[in-house]
């Protein structure tokens, strides 16, 4: 007999603090998970709806294009975030990455957590409608070489465009410092802080380790323009 997996840990602790979160987004508490290509993020991504109970997970993949790498809000705003602010189901075009086109229209319910997974979920255009911005702490070149072992040489190109318009979204755009808890991938599962625009006060280690030192380069907390306190 298989025994059904333990939810992890980690992804436990930021479901309980998300569901003591005011709605964001109309009644949705609206939770992106940022970091750079390769960073795990759609992996943490399901964990962590997976402990809030099934929540749905839109991609950012799926309103991103071959033209328009980090061109999406305004589809996003129309097809996603404008309907939930009315209480309404979401419905979006899907793109389709390898016959360069969207797809037919899917629906997403306006449930009491929505996660937005993908780089750019914390930036500057989504983040008032965030009620929580969860980044995940992996740098740039060891994310980049995940991602391209992962999808092998035949995307050489492809990632080469990517990292390039990666960095000058992250430069002009940046989503860390507007986080609300930092997660990195350890030994034993993942483990969180607070980012440095966050609404948790204490720091959480959910490993075998007493604490969870902060990131080197941690500054002074910024503006919280982040959280929809209404």
């Amino acid at each position: 007999m298989t025994s059904t997996p333990a939810t992890d840990p980690t992804a436990a602790e930021l479901a309980a603090l998300v569901r003591e979160l005011p709605p964001s987004c109309g009644p949705v508490r609206l939770v992106g998970v940022d970091g750079h290509a390769g960073s795990g993020k759609s992996t943490f991504a399901g964990r962590l709806a997976e402990a809030l109970g099934g929540a749905p997970v839109l991609h950012l993949d799926d309103l991103a294009t071959h033209e328009e790498f980090f061109g999406w809000p305004d589809r996003l705003d129309r097809q996603v975030l404008d309907p939930f602010l009315h209480g309404e189901p979401a419905r979006y075009d899907p793109y389709d990455w390898e016959l360069r086109r969207f797809g037919a229209p899917r629906s997403l319910e306006p449930a009491p957590v929505v996660i937005v997974e993908g780089v750019g979920a914390g930036r500057r255009a989504l983040r008032p409608r965030l009620a929580l911005l969860v980044w995940m702490e992996l740098d740039a070149p060891a994310s980049w070489a995940r991602g391209r072992e992962r999808d092998g040489i035949g995307l050489s190109a492809f990632w080469d465009d990517w990292t390039e318009a990666e960095m000058r979204h992250f430069a002009e755009d940046p989503s860390r410092p507007f986080a609300g808890a930092l997660v990195r991938q350890v030994q034993k599962g993942y483990e969180w802080l607070p980012g440095l625009d966050s609404a948790a006060r204490t720091s959480r280690s959910l490993t075998e380790r007493d604490e969870l030192t902060p990131p080197p380069g941690t500054v002074a907390k910024q503006p919280p323009e982040c959280f929809n306190s209404a």
